[in-house]
């Protein structure tokens, strides 16, 4: 048959198919169409309201439909840490629980140590602070980073697992003085000749000699937050325990899967208030700026560094990481997980987007929810890529900034400090303006100089986020394809025992 004569037997795609072909992807898609609506429309809205000059109080008004949808996420978040990670361990034999921690663990270090060289290498070159004059004025404000470190370790074992729900600890290290006496015997003229002035003056004289004793003291008190990292420590060994006791943990198992289902319905009805809120919610922000144009002018060079540094990270290592290991199209991946890091953008919380974050792996990446339930909770409680990057970015901004050098040790230190620093930052809007402290303080950095980077925080915080949690996908996706061989055997195992 002529070939001519062969294409001509091959019939178009028919209109019908077409309507139904785009019918299903909007159905599919819809509520990332939505999405990616609401953030231009908040752009929009943000910079038209600007010219009505609102007050804070009506942009607060203003801001109210956001407001709620932030608060309905983090409304989920602790019933869906405890539910799911409970879920997971307690389904998972012991054995591959602990491939699949020991995995995910060495994923997020790995990741989060390349996220802290890549800005380290980007903010030696650039030196977006030796083009900034600073004169420092105000005192050094002290920080002890052994005690906020050791802070991690304490909120892993919380007194009362009731108030980690929404209490931490937080250590400060209080000032206080003693006055010893050096000497507190009287004159001995005094002794002799014992009138009521020469009394007096002797008594003065042995109290005004006093050694002054300067000595520090720990206070333990508790800050208003969630303890992510002591429910997760309690909820992994209380898994564990209850996977192990048999048909007697049975029915506290099936208790926490179907209370997983529940909240993950309850989340899903959130999700689809997701547009309405992120719109109001960046529009707010841009209308609160008091003047972008001087700021971004301002602080344009560094944000450029902490901004290209992210997308390296985010755009070239991770989908590196990914194609290696999974094999497979990182940017179909990504596209997957886009409402999720959208969602990021808007809310500047890891933590808030956590529901978002497992539905995408599960529903559009097909994530097995086994891993999804298990890593996720974790990394977004650990895992910062984003912020480890900021973290190195700004503390060697700050010393270019004072015209200090750093040493290679110093560096060195940055970048232990910074990739610590981030496992203990809280999964909250601008958490890393607090750990940054411990990184200053690491190499002798002023910490009152945080005043250099406060005032377009909040953007970059915004995008430090989306970073962290696209981190947090991929680690899931890394430990899925590392495990799938597991999962399957265990699923044929059930299949055989339940026959």
């Amino acid at each position: 048959m002529p070939l001519s004569t062969k294409f001509r037997n091959i019939e178009a795609p028919s209109c019908e198919c077409s309507a139904k072909c785009w019918k299903a992807f909007l159905k599919r898609e819809l509520l990332l169409i939505l999405t990616v609506l609401a953030v231009v429309f908040g752009l929009v809205l943000g910079i038209a309201m600007r010219e009505a000059n609102l007050s804070k109080l009506d942009i607060a008004y203003f801001a109210f439909p956001g407001t709620l949808f932030v608060r309905m996420l983090k409304m989920v978040i602790v019933p869906i840490i405890i539910c799911s990670l409970v879920t997971a361990v307690s389904t998972i034999p012991k054995t591959a629980a602990s491939k699949l921690g020991g995995r995910a663990v060495l994923y997020y270090i790995t990741t989060t140590l390349l996220s802290v060289i890549m800005g380290i290498i980007l903010v030696v070159s650039i030196n977006p602070g030796g083009r900034l004059v600073h004169n420092r004025t105000g005192s050094i404000r002290k920080a002890e980073p052994v005690d906020t470190l050791l802070d991690l370790v304490r909120n892993l074992f919380p007194t009362n697992i009731v108030s980690a729900t929404f209490t931490q600890v937080n250590t400060n290290v209080k000032e206080f003085t003693t006055r010893v006496p050096i000497t507190t015997k009287m004159n001995v003229s005094v002794m002799v000749q014992p009138t009521m002035a020469n009394t007096t003056a002797a008594y003065m004289t042995a109290v005004s000699e006093q050694d002054v004793v300067i000595d520090y003291r720990l206070v333990t008190a508790s800050k208003s937050g969630l303890n992510a990292l002591g429910l997760i420590c309690f909820c992994l060994i209380f898994g564990v325990i209850i996977g192990q006791m048999g048909k007697d943990g049975e029915v506290v198992v099936k208790f926490f899967s179907g209370a997983n289902e529940a909240v993950l319905k309850m989340v899903r009805m959130v999700i689809w208030y997701g547009p309405i809120g992120i719109m109001f919610l960046i529009a707010s922000k841009i209308m609160a700026m008091e003047n972008p144009n001087q700021e971004l002018a301002r602080f344009g060079l560094y944000m450029v560094t902490v901004i290209v540094g992210l997308i390296i990270h985010g755009f070239i290592v991770l989908p590196i990481i990914y194609a290696v290991i999974v094999r497979k199209n990182p940017f179909s991946y990504l596209g997957g997980a886009l409402q999720a890091l959208l969602t990021a953008l808007a809310t500047a919380s890891s933590s808030a987007t956590l529901p978002v974050t497992i539905t995408c792996a599960e529903k559009k990446n097909n994530i097995d929810r086994r891993v999804a339930r298990f890593v996720l909770p974790i990394g977004a409680t650990i895992n910062m890529d984003g912020t480890a990057l900021y973290e190195a970015v700004a503390a060697i901004y700050i010393a270019q900034a004072n015209g200090i050098v750093l040493n290679f040790g110093q560096i060195i230190a940055v970048s232990l400090t910074a990739t610590a620093a981030s496992i203990g930052a809280a999964g909250v809007p601008q958490a890393g303006l607090v750990t940054l402290i411990i990184v200053l303080a690491a190499v002798g950095l002023p910490a009152d100089d945080i005043e250099l980077i406060l005032a377009i925080d909040w953007l970059l915080d915004r995008f430090r986020t989306s970073i962290n949690v696209w981190g947090d996908s991929v680690g899931a996706a890394v430990v899925n394809h590392l495990l799938k061989d597991d999962f399957k055997q265990m699923d044929e195992d059930e299949l055989s025992s339940s026959d």
